[in-house]
């Protein structure tokens, strides 16, 4: 029979879509109020891996990643999400872009990055809340890998690059506080 351990606190992360990076500042402002002191924020970068997003937010759309220096249980991925899309709307009223902002929140383990989402499918776990969990990209041989289902952006050098920097945050958060990831 197998032991059962509580699982160490994990990263949360969110992806920052927008077209309008004046907006940034006030969404980090937002999602400190939630989520804590941010402890990470990536460069801008061009998000033009998929037009998905053009009819409700435009053109010529940027990606940040940000991390919180706060560990949470992994468990509140499901109100992390609810969370993020409550802000979305409260950016989107009186705008004239239908969709100003989307937030991408998920975590990063020592094993594996898992993204929230509000679309099931085969490869999604249902949380509570109509939230899913995707396992997006596995921790192996000593950096992220993509599976076949990994979005075309979350393949790329860049974004592993940003994660792995996250995980080594992570990583010496726990040492910090006398956690070991479990074995994997």
């Amino acid at each position: 029979m197998g032991q059962i351990r509580c699982h160490p606190p994990v990263k949360l992360i969110v992806g920052i879509i927008t077209a309008v990076p004046d907006l940034l500042s006030v969404i980090h402002q937002r999602l400190s109020e939630q989520f804590g002191r941010t402890d990470f924020a990536s460069d801008l970068l061009p998000f033009d891996y998929t037009n998905y997003y053009e009819a409700e937010m435009g053109k010529d759309l940027k990606r940040q990643f940000v991390s919180f220096e706060s560990l949470i249980p992994a468990e509140e991925l499901a109100s992390a999400k609810c969370f993020s899309n409550a802000v979305e709307c409260e950016f989107a009223k009186g705008d004239t872009a239908p969709r100003p902002v989307n937030l991408d929140p998920g975590y990063i383990s020592a094993a594996k990055l898992v993204l929230a989402s509000t679309k099931d499918h085969a490869h999604r776990i249902y949380l509570q809340d109509g939230i899913y969990a995707e396992i997006t990209l596995k921790f192996y041989r000593k950096t992220f890998q993509p599976w076949e289902w990994t979005y075309p952006d979350y393949r790329t050098s860049t974004y592993i690059d940003i994660f792995n920097h996250i995980r080594h945050i992570y990583m010496e958060q726990l040492k910090g506080i006398g956690l070991s990831p479990h074995p994997f």
